[in-house]
């Protein structure tokens, strides 16, 4: 059986039409607004969600955001600026490093991994990796990787305490991002679009009230196999087809898979669409070559951050009202 054949058997023209047909009906008859805005990160899944809104809107319906930080790789500007000519879209740029430094986001950072490693300071370069074992099922910890500027290197274990507060600090950069991206909206009286592939949104990889905030969300129902399937379909730019994904919210270099997925992501979207389809763990095992208990262990995560990621999803909860009370009108 071959799972990832069955992952891209969609009609890629059929699809764009479907998701076109949603935006432009979701912007201007529920939402009633004039455009959108985009959050440009130079990956393929905000390249694929500009793309899409201008095939539904038109490119003066839509307006890229760039919003890097001294944190950012160097090639997040130069491809969005490519993605963005090849669209004919407007941009602005917004460099937030001022805005987070006077949140106390790099020196709060810093105070924290120096916690963990005495001589971390302001220059060295760090991001956060997890044990996610991929022969077998054992307690998932986090790790803090950091490189001194003479090339000194460490790996030190994080406790929850400290974990969590690195995690807070970083959350940060999504938030402030998203605050732009609303304030470009409210001026423009356009929506914002949130860009998630399947597989972020189900296993809420996302800053709750950061990147997953927004009023659309057009490829969250596509997993990442089919997001890189039908932006080559579109036609968009070779460089942002062949980046591999990355968080980019650290100073060193961190895929996806290091920080929260057990696999690369081929490979977990094929563990999830086939515990989606009730395909077995044998024929999962069979094709990505894996030994059936690791496959298990992967099913068993990603239940797990389904269930502890789930308030993720939920609006504000409000207090219930009393049968005495009349009723909105």
């Amino acid at each position: 059986m071959n799972i990832e054949k069955s992952l891209l058997e969609m009609d890629f023209e059929q699809e764009t039409n479907t998701i076109k047909n949603f935006l432009r009906h979701s912007i201007t008859k529920i939402l009633h607004k004039k455009g959108v805005v985009v959050g440009l990160s130079g990956g393929i899944d905000s390249s694929l969600s500009a793309a899409l809104c201008v095939q539904a809107l038109g490119k003066e319906r839509v307006l890229g955001l760039l919003m890097p930080e001294r944190d950012s790789s160097p090639e997040t500007v130069p491809l969005s600026r490519d993605l963005a000519r090849h669209l004919d879209i407007r941009t602005v740029t917004r460099d937030i490093t001022s805005t987070l430094e006077s949140l106390d986001v790099y020196s709060g950072y810093a105070r924290i991994a120096r916690a963990l490693i005495p001589e971390y300071s302001a220059d060295w370069k760090s991001k956060i990796i997890t044990n996610q074992s991929n022969k077998k099922k054992t307690v998932t910890f986090h790790s803090l990787v950091a490189h001194s500027p003479d090339g000194e290197k460490w790996t030190k274990r994080i406790p929850i305490q400290e974990y969590l507060g690195l995690v807070a600090t970083t959350n940060y950069k999504q938030r402030v991002r998203k605050n732009i991206e609303y304030h470009y909206a409210d001026a423009n009286n356009f929506a914002v679009i949130g860009t998630p592939n399947r597989l972020e949104y189900e296993l809420g990889f996302f800053v709750k009230n950061g990147d997953g905030a927004a009023d659309i969300k057009p490829i969250a129902h596509l997993y990442k196999t089919q997001v890189y399937g039908l932006a080559r379909h579109l036609g968009l730019p070779q460089q942002i087809l062949d980046r591999p994904p990355s968080t980019d919210t650290f100073s060193l270099p961190q895929s996806q898979d290091e920080f929260y997925f057990a696999l690369p992501y081929r490979e977990m979207d094929i563990c999830l669409f086939a515990l989606n389809n009730g395909i077995s763990v044998q024929d999962v095992a069979a094709e990505l070559t894996l030994p059936p208990v690791q496959v298990e262990h992967i099913f068993s995560d990603i239940h797990t951050k389904r269930r502890t990621t789930s308030p993720l999803h939920l609006e504000p909860l409000l207090v219930p009202r009393s049968s005495r009370v009349e009723p909105y009108p």
